[in-house]
């Protein structure tokens, strides 16, 4: 059975001609959404994927803005909202040494060079030069954590085990 990865959740539409708001959740959106690309859209109540081939893409804020070909307004994709993109794990693509995929990173356990255990890496952030790792730590409390070579170590995906050296005052 193929696994399926979230590529994004369609919140809106835009315009009149066909264009849809995407929340992106993909870590690689140059690629996922590069026009003749197919993404698979999960609707809440349907098991059976719309296979959808990308027309157009562009950002507009915090927002992927996409058309499909084959639909071409407000009226025809009005339905795809709340629903989800996603591609099959077939379509994954190797990557370079020191990239990981978000499902790869996320449910990691996070503990430092010495042994103290922090937490769990719960979501990714990318604000900008790097990623930015959220780790539920002791109590509840978040624990940013820079993707940067001075701070992470070690990742290990097949273990879910990440060694950091934080830097001083971050994990104060």
């Amino acid at each position: 059975m193929e696994k399926w990865f979230n590529v994004g959740k369609i919140v809106n539409t835009q315009g009149i001609k066909g264009e849809v708001r995407v929340i992106s959740k993909t870590d690689f959106p140059e690629k996922r959404y590069k026009v003749g690309n197919v993404l698979y859209l999960f609707m809440p109540n349907s098991n059976t994927p719309i296979e959808l081939t990308v027309k157009s893409h562009r950002t507009h804020k915090n927002f992927n803005l996409l058309t499909f070909e084959g639909y071409y307004n407000i009226n025809e994709v009005e339905k795809f909202r709340d629903g989800i993109l996603k591609v099959p794990e077939s379509q994954l693509e190797a990557l370079e040494e020191d990239e990981f995929y978000y499902h790869e990173i996320i449910g990691c356990l996070v503990a430092t060079t010495k042994g103290e255990e922090i937490g769990k890496v719960t979501e990714i952030l990318s604000p900008g030069a790097n990623d930015v790792w959220v780790v539920k730590g002791k109590g509840g409390k978040d624990v940013l954590i820079p993707y940067i070579h001075e701070v992470v170590k070690k990742v290990d995906v097949k273990e879910k085990v990440i060694l950091i050296d934080p830097m001083e005052g971050l994990l104060s």
